[in-house]
């Protein structure tokens, strides 16, 4: 019971959050406006968030990838985890409980600094999906290949992001030249 009144009280905060800013702007938008709009006060706000930003950044859908990888059976290869792990977040997306992230991300993404905050977040990702992989295939947690396996996928997946606030169908192309051994066409000397 204690529990679902604090996921209510946090959810409540961030959506006040994310209503305020949209409506007012970031700057525009206080901390006490929020806590007043989420009808906490502001020393409740400050127990469930350390600022105002971080009503905003999330890493609901990097939780859901890398909870995804870690539930692959042992049988199935890294790249295959990892594409399956894409298509949960991806399809999050799209299911009508997910509107407050799909709305939060658009918001987020709207505005630089708090792009950059949660581009941020993301980097913290790849060390996450390497220790779930390396726990699910049995392996050292620090293990060098797998920690530059997922920074490499990672930081290939946010130069296709960009600064959209969806996930494109182009990542399934960075997963496939990846695989395929990353063949430039482009790089081989013309005779």
């Amino acid at each position: 019971m204690r529990e679902r009144k604090k996921l209510r009280t946090r959810q409540a905060i961030q959506l006040a959050a994310l209503e305020l800013v949209g409506r007012n702007g970031f700057a525009e938008t206080s901390v006490e406006q929020i806590a007043e709009a989420a009808e906490v006060s502001p020393a409740t706000f400050f127990r469930y968030f350390p600022t105002k930003a971080s009503t905003l950044i999330s890493d609901a859908l990097d939780r859901l990838a890398v909870s995804t990888l870690a539930a692959q059976p042992k049988d199935v290869s890294t790249m295959e985890a990892f594409r399956r792990a894409v298509v949960a977040a991806q399809a999050t997306l799209v299911d009508p409980e997910w509107e407050f992230e799909r709305r939060r991300r658009r918001l987020v993404f709207s505005i630089p600094g708090l792009r950059e905050l949660q581009f941020e977040e993301h980097r913290r990702t790849p060390a996450k999906m390497a220790r779930a992989e390396a726990r699910r295939l049995g392996q050292p947690q620090d293990e060098l290949e797998m920690r530059a396996f997922f920074a490499a996928l990672f930081d290939a997946g946010l130069a296709v992001l960009g600064s959209s606030p969806d996930l494109p169908d182009e990542m399934f192309d960075v997963i496939e030249f990846i695989e395929t051994g990353l063949p430039l066409q482009s790089s081989d000397p013309q005779p």
